[in-house]
């Protein structure tokens, strides 16, 4: 038995001496080298100081056994590399002796911020690069990391106190910054303080970081006529407009190009008066305008708007407590939020706003040759009419605010759902209700009586009105390809009567506006 026992031990040492025992994906090879689906690991534009995106780099091992690397990034052996890894979770710029099993794969995270090439005035865009390298079994291979850097004027919870015109070389960016704690903290963007006034030149870009705004306490001028070298164009006004202001998220890669809630938007609060935008575009928001009248039985901020695009707007569960004088929420985003404001807007395009389009809680709107086409690019169902407007406060949705006074006309209302207008408690201010010369999408509306109680007719033959029949935009998102809200040549909208009011002289293109065509485009 004694024996037995013995030789028992030694077959079980010499067994695990045998090869074989140990899978063969873990025996380390002393020959072999990885590989990679690319090799280049590119990051759009960045903004100079602002951290990229996460990118994903695989690493593959071919190979029935396992093989040993030593991974790390170039510019750190020189003392300095804008990039950072994250490899099998350990964050730093390389590894040693990493063993990547056979047949089996190894994910490294890759993200960069890129510093200011030193270039104060530099508005073009400059390349980063660096690499990584891996050395196994005596083989160097490399993948390159290359990012297009931009520099910018970045503005880091700025409160602007005097009259300022921001510059227009390079981009302006606008990161929040927290004064203060607890109950007294505020969340600044930029602020333009009450009795300054901002001017945004034309060509100037403005990019807002995740959740910043710009609130105006003071006065806002985009694009306006009173500026120096002021956008009055003689040509057709196209989207790719160099002299356009753009509005939008920080994140140039192409994946957000289009998605909205990126950023807060633009706030006017109540002391802010003689606020103009004019030939911009504001994209990619929770909210493109926001008039907060934290005291509505007061004077109403106000904004003008015109030859101005709202598009990819959608919020979900907003704070503006963070802009305003008093706290108030609202869970919902949309191209204009108004309580208690006066808006007007002319020669304007409101496109793919998930929620509102125009949401309005008292207040004075004066919507004029504009143009709603709301087909959000979400795959959750809009229940919320494009153009909403309301006596009730959004504080407890009972409290009765002044009564709105709404003007909608020589326009076009069209979207996704069949109501895309509502009047809440329309009775109480129907008598300064003018809905006229307009292609509209309504089936609460549709009747021919005006004076019909809760329901107003908008198909009334004296208010000029064309309801339900689809004005025939020459692309919508339903159609494939990139959204155009112009008219084709068969749209019934072209048969409308001559305008109804005061007309512009030209479109949101810049066209001459001989025909009057409703809605923001003017019919070549």
């Amino acid at each position: 038995m004694r024996h037995f026992f013995l030789a028992f031990i030694l077959l079980g040492c010499l067994s695990a001496l045998l090869p074989g025992c140990e899978p063969k994906e873990d025996l380390v090879q002393t020959s072999g080298s990885l590989s990679f689906v690319q090799d280049t690991v590119l990051f759009d534009t960045v903004f100079t100081t602002v951290r990229t995106v996460t990118k994903r780099l695989w690493v593959y091992n071919r190979n029935r056994g396992a093989l040993k690397t030593d991974i790390s990034l170039a510019g750190a052996v020189a003392g300095a590399s804008p990039y950072a890894l994250i490899i099998s979770g350990d964050a730093g710029t390389g590894a040693s002796g990493l063993t990547v099993r056979g047949n089996d794969s190894l994910l490294i995270l890759v993200r960069a911020t890129v510093g200011d090439n030193g270039t104060a005035t530099a508005a073009k865009q400059f390349v980063v690069a660096d690499q990584i390298n891996f050395l196994t079994n005596g083989n160097a291979q490399s993948v390159k990391l290359v990012a297009y850097g931009q520099n910018a004027y970045f503005h880091y919870g700025d409160i602007i106190a005097s009259d300022v015109t921001w510059k227009t070389d390079k981009p302006h960016v606008i990161i929040n910054r927290t004064y203060g704690s607890g109950a007294q903290a505020r969340v600044v963007g930029v602020a333009v303080a009450s009795g300054a006034t901002l001017r945004i030149p034309k060509g100037a870009r403005i990019y807002s970081h995740a959740g910043a705004t710009l609130q105006v306490d003071g006065r806002l001028l985009v694009n306006d006529l009173s500026e120096p070298n002021a956008f009055v164009p003689t040509d057709t006004v196209k989207d790719t407009n160099a002299n356009l202001v753009r509005f939008g998220g920080d994140r140039l890669e192409d994946f957000y190009a289009d998605t909205p809630g990126q950023w807060g938007g633009i706030v006017f609060t109540s002391a802010s008066r003689g606020n103009r935008i004019r030939y911009a575009e504001i994209k990619n928001a929770t909210y493109g305008l926001l008039l907060l009248n934290t005291a509505p039985t007061g004077p109403h901020p106000n904004v003008a708007i015109d030859n101005t695009t709202i598009k990819n707007i959608s919020g979900n569960n907003v704070s503006f407590a963070g802009a305003a004088q008093t706290p108030i929420a609202l869970d919902t985003g949309g191209g204009i939020i108004s309580i208690a404001g006066d808006v007007q807007a002319t020669n304007c395009l409101f496109a793919n706003c998930a929620e509102y389009a125009l949401l309005g809680f008292g207040g004075v709107y004066d919507v004029n040759f504009c143009t709603v086409a709301n087909y959000p690019n979400t795959t959750a169902v809009r229940k919320s009419a494009s153009l909403t407007f309301t006596d009730k406060s959004p504080l407890d949705g009972v409290t009765t605010l002044s009564s709105p006074q709404v003007t909608l006309r020589n326009s076009i209302v069209w979207g996704a759902i069949a109501d895309e207008l509502y009047f809440n408690d329309v009775d109480n201010y129907r008598s300064s209700l003018v809905v006229r010369n307009s292609v509209l999408r309504t089936a609460t509306y549709a009747g021919t009586a005006f004076a019909t109680a809760g329901k107003p007719g908008l198909a009334d033959g004296a208010l000029g009105n064309l309801l339900n029949t689809d004005p025939l935009f020459v692309r919508s998102p339903y159609s494939g390809g990139r959204p155009d809200y112009s008219l084709q040549a068969t749209s019934p909208a072209l048969k409308l009567g001559p305008a109804f009011g005061s007309a512009p002289a030209r479109d949101l293109r810049n066209l001459p506006r001989p025909a009057r065509t409703v809605g923001a485009y003017e019919h070549k």
